[in-house]
């Protein structure tokens, strides 16, 4: 006889081991602008799909690319600057 048994404790048997670590939360932090702006830009292509853009439609795509753009520099600068700060490059 098989027995049946739920899939929920073969799932939390290991849920301590599945959390994030404090580095990984950080991480995530750190690139939130990047992630927000990237959700704004999602929302201003998903608006256009199912009609012809309007010009604010194309300007509020303009604005967004350059905020996702924007944040993507300024994360990736942050992360250099941390590398570069022990020496001379």
């Amino acid at each position: 006889m098989n027995h049946i048994v739920t899939v929920q404790d073969a799932v939390t048997a290991f849920a301590d081991w599945t959390e994030p670590t404090d580095a990984e939360l950080d991480a995530i932090e750190q690139e939130m602008p990047v992630i927000l702006a990237d959700v704004d830009l999602l929302d201003a292509q998903i608006i256009t799909l199912d009609r012809i853009p309007t010009e604010l439609d194309n300007r509020r795509l303009r604005r967004a690319r350059r905020r996702a753009l924007a944040a993507r520099l300024a994360v990736a600068n942050r992360t250099d600057a941390a590398t570069l700060s022990g020496g001379a490059a």
